[in-house]
């Protein structure tokens, strides 16, 4: 491998070797490069890469890593590490060698993380330090997984951030009705979030949603698929876990419902989209009928903690309602308990009425 000088352009570019999937290499060439120096370092990084040396700059690893990983999850997820990769660890380990990285180089990062701003003008939440720091992990796991590295200094020095946020908020039964009455003006809002507070899905779940997805002599509802919005394009994905694709039963009345608004789509198919519209939309329709109706403000993806905090309340299991909404652990449906505090008062009235009785 040598660099060159192309007297034409004025430019330098490199001549290197390409290892292939089946184990040989072959031939390539680089242009483009304004000075021999540049033309140099990239012929070394990319030797350094081809031997999977430690000594690559920590950008020339995250292209391995990025190789390795990136059809192995779904696209959207890939593009928001792409992003906290980009704009948040190259700046700052972008150069250095990965092998030479310390927990005092991390800690460095952490601390000019932990003074940055968003665009809001406010720091980073603590679930979104968490999340950086998390990913900066991933890849020197990935390092000292498959290519060698000694240890992983991020893990050593631990997380900057928390995992989750405080407060996990939910409407009642009564709250989710007072709205639904505020947006039945719209049909395609009212249906949409019937099926979204009754049966707990995700919003991109209902947004992928077809005809055959309903199947109303069985009173079912088949989570298959969800909708995503990737590169300004909505995209029909996978469901966000194993555990999402699921058959849903659905209660008589939301039946009824539903075959009353297919009746009102003129010549749908099987196959067409039964929500044919935007997030955007219903977020709009959200903050719509709370203002109608009164009610506070929270989420769409708050309904789902509605709708497990209503089953919760219906004396259900954690595992049977998990089940039910497609939670990966049957611990993630254990975190929706902190949200009943009548059931604390009960637990008290109970309490006392068990004291008065000795």
């Amino acid at each position: 491998m040598a660099v060159y000088k192309d007297p034409s352009s004025n430019l330098w570019y490199c001549k290197y070797y390409v290892r292939e999937w089946n184990g040989k290499s072959r031939s390539t060439t680089k242009r483009g490069f304004r000075t021999k120096r540049e033309a140099m370092e990239f012929e070394q990084t990319n030797r350094l890469k081809q031997e999977s040396s430690l000594s690559m700059p920590f950008k020339a690893f995250v292209e391995i890593y990025r190789s390795d990983m990136s059809n192995r999850i779904r696209e959207n997820t890939w593009l928001t590490k792409e992003h906290i990769i980009t704009e948040k660890i190259l700046p700052y380990f972008g150069e250095m060698p990965l092998e030479e990285i310390t927990t005092r180089d991390v800690m460095k990062w952490q601390n000019i993380m932990l003074s940055q701003r968003g665009s809001s003008g406010k720091r980073y939440s603590t679930t979104y330090l968490k999340t950086i720091h998390n990913q900066l992990s991933a890849i020197f796991n990935h390092a000292v997984r498959f290519y060698d590295l000694k240890s992983n200094p991020a893990a050593k020095v631990g997380n900057m951030g928390k995992g989750k946020t405080a407060e996990m908020l939910f409407w009642t039964k009564e709250e989710y009705q007072a709205f639904s009455e505020a947006i039945m003006d719209k049909p395609l809002s009212y249906y949409a979030f019937e099926v979204l507070y009754w049966c707990g899905i995700r919003l991109g779940e209902l947004l992928a949603l077809t005809r055959n997805d309903f199947d109303l002599e069985k009173k079912t509802l088949s989570i298959t698929k969800s909708m995503q919005r990737i590169k300004r394009r909505d995209v029909i994905t996978d469901p966000k876990t194993e555990k999402s694709i699921r058959t849903i039963v659905m209660p008589d009345f939301l039946c009824e419902e539903m075959k009353e608004f297919f009746e009102s789509l003129y010549g749908i198919t099987g196959k067409d989209r039964v929500f044919v519209c935007t997030k955007s939309y219903h977020h709009r329709e959200m903050t719509r009928g709370c203002k109608a109706s009164g009610v506070k403000e929270i989420r769409i993806h708050d309904l789902r903690h509605s709708h497990v905090s209503l089953l919760i309340n219906m004396g259900y299991s954690a595992v049977a309602i998990g089940n039910r909404v497609g939670h990966e652990s049957v611990d993630i449906t254990f975190r929706y308990a902190h949200m009943f505090p009548t059931e604390q008062i009960d637990m008290a009235n109970r309490l006392d009425a068990e004291r008065g009785d000795n």
